[in-house]
Protein backbone atom coordinates (compact mmCIF):
# COMPACT_ATOMS: atom_id res chain seq x y z
CA UNK A 1 0.00 0.00 0.00
CA UNK A 2 1.29 3.71 -0.78
CA UNK A 3 -0.25 6.27 1.26
CA UNK A 4 -0.79 9.39 -0.59
CA UNK A 5 0.53 12.20 1.56
CA UNK A 6 -1.73 14.89 0.02
CA UNK A 7 -5.03 12.87 1.51
CA UNK A 8 -3.44 13.34 5.24
CA UNK A 9 -2.68 17.22 4.44
CA UNK A 10 -5.95 17.49 3.05
CA UNK A 11 -8.25 15.70 5.52
CA UNK A 12 -6.11 16.02 8.50
CA UNK A 13 -4.31 19.48 7.71
CA UNK A 14 -1.81 17.24 8.67
CA UNK A 15 1.52 16.80 6.83
CA UNK A 16 3.45 13.20 8.54
CA UNK A 17 7.24 13.22 8.15
CA UNK A 18 7.22 9.52 8.98
CA UNK A 19 4.59 8.09 6.45
CA UNK A 20 5.07 4.43 7.26
CA UNK A 21 3.13 5.53 10.62
CA UNK A 22 0.20 6.50 8.64
CA UNK A 23 0.30 3.60 6.28
CA UNK A 24 0.17 1.58 9.75
CA UNK A 25 -2.57 3.15 11.09
CA UNK A 26 -5.05 2.44 8.59
CA UNK A 27 -3.94 -1.27 8.64
CA UNK A 28 -6.52 -3.61 9.84
CA UNK A 29 -5.47 -6.94 11.80
CA UNK A 30 -6.94 -8.29 9.28
CA UNK A 31 -5.01 -8.00 6.43
CA UNK A 32 -1.88 -9.29 8.07
CA UNK A 33 1.69 -8.07 9.30
CA UNK A 34 2.03 -5.13 10.68
CA UNK A 35 -1.56 -3.11 12.06
CA UNK A 36 -3.08 -0.50 13.51
CA UNK A 37 -3.62 -2.38 16.98
CA UNK A 38 -0.77 -0.71 18.98
CA UNK A 39 -1.43 2.72 17.77
CA UNK A 40 -5.64 2.31 18.20
CA UNK A 41 -4.11 1.64 22.12
CA UNK A 42 -2.17 4.94 22.08
CA UNK A 43 -4.59 7.06 20.50
CA UNK A 44 -7.48 6.16 22.89
CA UNK A 45 -5.85 7.01 26.31
CA UNK A 46 -5.05 10.69 23.92
CA UNK A 47 -8.27 10.89 23.20
CA UNK A 48 -9.56 10.95 26.61
CA UNK A 49 -6.83 13.10 27.56
CA UNK A 50 -7.67 15.55 25.27
CA UNK A 51 -11.18 15.69 25.53
CA UNK A 52 -10.82 15.94 29.36
CA UNK A 53 -9.12 18.77 29.33
CA UNK A 54 -11.18 20.68 26.24
CA UNK A 55 -13.99 19.93 28.50
CA UNK A 56 -12.45 21.53 31.56
CA UNK A 57 -11.71 24.42 30.44
CA UNK A 58 -14.65 25.25 28.80
CA UNK A 59 -17.07 24.11 31.72
CA UNK A 60 -15.69 25.57 34.44
CA UNK A 61 -19.06 25.21 36.64
CA UNK A 62 -19.49 21.73 35.47
CA UNK A 63 -19.34 18.55 38.03
CA UNK A 64 -17.61 15.89 37.54
CA UNK A 65 -20.63 13.70 36.66
CA UNK A 66 -21.61 15.72 34.01
CA UNK A 67 -17.84 16.04 32.20
CA UNK A 68 -17.62 12.53 32.55
CA UNK A 69 -21.07 11.93 30.46
CA UNK A 70 -19.92 14.33 27.93
CA UNK A 71 -16.78 12.96 27.34
CA UNK A 72 -18.07 9.39 27.21
CA UNK A 73 -20.42 11.15 24.53
CA UNK A 74 -17.60 12.60 22.55
CA UNK A 75 -15.01 9.65 22.81
CA UNK A 76 -17.65 6.55 22.08
CA UNK A 77 -17.41 4.42 18.91
CA UNK A 78 -20.91 6.19 16.95
CA UNK A 79 -18.96 9.49 17.40
CA UNK A 80 -15.50 8.58 16.16
CA UNK A 81 -17.40 6.66 13.32
CA UNK A 82 -19.18 9.43 12.53
CA UNK A 83 -15.52 11.79 12.25
CA UNK A 84 -14.00 8.79 10.40
CA UNK A 85 -17.00 8.80 7.86
CA UNK A 86 -16.54 12.72 7.49
CA UNK A 87 -13.06 12.49 6.54
CA UNK A 88 -13.40 9.53 4.09
CA UNK A 89 -11.01 7.12 6.53
CA UNK A 90 -12.76 3.86 5.49
CA UNK A 91 -11.29 4.59 1.87
CA UNK A 92 -8.25 4.00 3.00
CA UNK A 93 -8.22 1.24 5.17
CA UNK A 94 -6.12 -1.66 3.89
CA UNK A 95 -8.04 -5.25 5.08
CA UNK A 96 -7.92 -8.45 4.45
CA UNK A 97 -9.66 -9.81 2.08
CA UNK A 98 -12.63 -11.52 4.31
CA UNK A 99 -13.65 -7.91 5.75
CA UNK A 100 -13.09 -6.52 2.32
CA UNK A 101 -15.62 -8.75 0.85
CA UNK A 102 -18.55 -8.21 4.05
CA UNK A 103 -17.83 -4.40 3.84
CA UNK A 104 -15.37 -3.63 6.53
CA UNK A 105 -14.37 -0.47 5.23
CA UNK A 106 -17.90 0.72 6.47
CA UNK A 107 -18.84 -0.96 9.56
CA UNK A 108 -18.40 1.40 12.68
CA UNK A 109 -16.09 -0.37 14.70
CA UNK A 110 -13.55 -0.83 12.01
CA UNK A 111 -14.09 2.98 11.50
CA UNK A 112 -13.19 3.84 14.95
CA UNK A 113 -10.87 1.82 15.55
CA UNK A 114 -8.62 3.34 12.63
CA UNK A 115 -9.52 6.93 13.94
CA UNK A 116 -7.85 6.67 16.93
CA UNK A 117 -4.62 4.57 15.31
CA UNK A 118 -4.56 8.01 13.07
CA UNK A 119 -3.92 9.94 16.56
CA UNK A 120 -1.74 7.74 17.72
CA UNK A 121 0.13 7.92 14.69
CA UNK A 122 0.04 11.57 14.33
CA UNK A 123 1.30 12.08 18.34
CA UNK A 124 4.29 9.36 17.77
CA UNK A 125 5.13 11.42 14.15
CA UNK A 126 4.56 15.37 15.72
CA UNK A 127 4.10 15.26 19.36
CA UNK A 128 1.31 15.83 22.09
CA UNK A 129 0.75 19.54 20.78
CA UNK A 130 0.78 18.18 17.13
CA UNK A 131 -2.16 15.52 18.35
CA UNK A 132 -4.13 17.59 20.53
CA UNK A 133 -4.58 20.71 17.85
CA UNK A 134 -5.88 17.56 15.39
CA UNK A 135 -8.49 16.32 17.65
CA UNK A 136 -9.39 19.67 19.15
CA UNK A 137 -9.84 20.75 15.44
CA UNK A 138 -11.93 17.52 14.24
CA UNK A 139 -14.05 17.86 17.63
CA UNK A 140 -15.07 21.22 17.51
CA UNK A 141 -18.21 21.50 16.05
CA UNK A 142 -19.16 19.10 18.86
CA UNK A 143 -17.88 20.99 21.26
CA UNK A 144 -19.20 23.71 20.52
CA UNK A 145 -22.71 22.70 20.74
CA UNK A 146 -22.68 19.79 23.88
CA UNK A 147 -25.83 18.80 24.59
CA UNK A 148 -27.63 19.60 28.08
CA UNK A 149 -26.88 17.22 30.99
CA UNK A 150 -30.36 15.21 30.44
CA UNK A 151 -29.77 14.37 27.79
CA UNK A 152 -26.65 12.82 28.62
CA UNK A 153 -28.47 10.33 30.90
CA UNK A 154 -29.58 6.86 29.46
CA UNK A 155 -33.10 5.93 29.21
CA UNK A 156 -32.73 3.74 32.69
CA UNK A 157 -31.50 6.41 34.79
CA UNK A 158 -34.33 8.84 33.27
CA UNK A 159 -36.49 7.03 33.60
CA UNK A 160 -35.71 6.07 37.58
CA UNK A 161 -35.43 9.44 38.27
CA UNK A 162 -38.62 10.49 36.57
CA UNK A 163 -40.87 7.90 38.57
CA UNK A 164 -38.77 8.71 41.60
CA UNK A 165 -39.77 12.36 41.44
CA UNK A 166 -43.06 11.23 41.37
CA UNK A 167 -43.06 8.89 44.46
CA UNK A 168 -43.73 5.68 42.11
CA UNK A 169 -42.39 2.87 42.01
CA UNK A 170 -39.62 1.05 39.97
CA UNK A 171 -39.83 -0.25 36.55
CA UNK A 172 -39.34 -4.27 36.45
CA UNK A 173 -37.62 -5.18 33.10
CA UNK A 174 -37.64 -8.96 32.04
CA UNK A 175 -35.79 -10.64 28.81
CA UNK A 176 -38.26 -12.09 27.08
CA UNK A 177 -36.72 -13.67 24.09
CA UNK A 178 -33.14 -14.26 22.09
CA UNK A 179 -32.92 -14.89 18.40
CA UNK A 180 -30.47 -15.04 15.94
CA UNK A 181 -27.45 -16.74 15.92
CA UNK A 182 -24.90 -16.83 19.06
CA UNK A 183 -22.05 -13.93 17.54
CA UNK A 184 -24.99 -12.33 16.26
CA UNK A 185 -27.90 -12.26 18.40
CA UNK A 186 -30.59 -9.81 18.85
CA UNK A 187 -32.92 -9.15 22.64
CA UNK A 188 -36.43 -8.43 23.47
CA UNK A 189 -36.28 -6.80 26.97
CA UNK A 190 -39.91 -5.79 28.57
CA UNK A 191 -39.63 -2.37 30.76
CA UNK A 192 -42.96 -2.86 33.48
CA UNK A 193 -44.70 -0.27 35.67
CA UNK A 194 -47.54 -2.40 37.65
CA UNK A 195 -48.52 -0.01 39.25
CA UNK A 196 -49.50 2.00 36.61
CA UNK A 197 -50.28 -1.46 34.57
CA UNK A 198 -48.10 -0.29 31.77
CA UNK A 199 -45.92 -2.38 29.82
CA UNK A 200 -43.25 -1.46 27.05
CA UNK A 201 -40.41 -3.56 25.24
CA UNK A 202 -37.34 -2.79 22.99
CA UNK A 203 -34.77 -4.97 21.09
CA UNK A 204 -31.21 -4.91 21.33
CA UNK A 205 -27.84 -6.43 20.56
CA UNK A 206 -27.32 -6.83 24.14
CA UNK A 207 -29.26 -7.33 27.22
CA UNK A 208 -28.82 -3.63 28.25
CA UNK A 209 -29.41 -2.23 24.62
CA UNK A 210 -32.96 -3.92 24.96
CA UNK A 211 -33.72 -2.88 28.37
CA UNK A 212 -32.25 0.71 27.16
CA UNK A 213 -34.95 1.09 24.39
CA UNK A 214 -37.83 -0.83 26.38
CA UNK A 215 -36.96 1.98 28.80
CA UNK A 216 -36.86 4.73 26.15
CA UNK A 217 -40.29 3.44 25.24
CA UNK A 218 -41.32 3.83 28.89
CA UNK A 219 -40.59 7.27 29.12
CA UNK A 220 -42.22 8.24 25.32
CA UNK A 221 -45.52 6.25 26.87
CA UNK A 222 -45.54 8.28 30.10
CA UNK A 223 -44.87 11.79 28.34
CA UNK A 224 -48.16 10.72 25.97
CA UNK A 225 -50.41 9.34 28.76
CA UNK A 226 -48.67 12.73 31.25
CA UNK A 227 -47.74 10.27 34.27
Amino acid sequence: MTVAPRWSERALAYRFRDLSLLEQALTHRSAGGRNNERLEFLGDALLGMVVAQALYDALPEADEGYLSRLRAHLVRGETLAELAAELSLGERITLGPGELKSGGHRRASILANCFEAVLGAVYLDGGYQAARDLVVRLLRSRLDALPPHDELKDPKTRLQERLQARGRSLPAYKIEAVSGEDHRQRFTAACALPELALRTAGEGRSRRQAEQAAAAAMIALLETEDV
